[in-house]
């Protein structure tokens, strides 16, 4: 059974940082293109982040480009995402998935997340 656990996230300042981790199971983690994805209350998921299993090339959405970096070390099935210079609008519920889930079912949370509140 797939299953991630997020970790991580926190209350910051505007400006601040946080380092998400995402801890995988059941599955073959270095095989898989792996994403960041976030939820703000009352809103749908946003795709944050992706990083190639093969060569980590990695892909950001405008919103988070230039702040934020995604990084995997797959000796620990581990995913994270470095958040610099956060912004209010960064807050939400972050979680990750494999990017082929993602993109069939974009709705759907295979973890519980972790929360990111940036305080302004």
């Amino acid at each position: 059974e797939v299953q991630f656990v997020e970790s991580g996230g926190g209350v910051v300042h505007v400006g601040g940082s946080l380092r998400l981790s995402c801890a995988a199971s059941g599955f073959t983690f270095s095989i898989y293109d792996m994403s960041w994805v976030r939820q703000a209350p009352g809103k749908g998921p946003e795709w944050v982040s992706l990083i190639n299993h093969g060569d980590g090339s990695t892909n950001y959405a405008d919103s988070v480009k230039g702040r934020f970096t995604i990084s995997r070390d797959n000796a620990k099935n581990t995913l994270y995402l470095q958040m610099n210079s956060l912004k209010p609008e960064d807050t939400a519920l972050y979680y990750c998935a494999r990017w082929g889930d993602y993109v069939i079912h974009p709705s759907k949370r295979w973890g519980h997340g972790t929360q990111v509140t940036v305080s302004s």
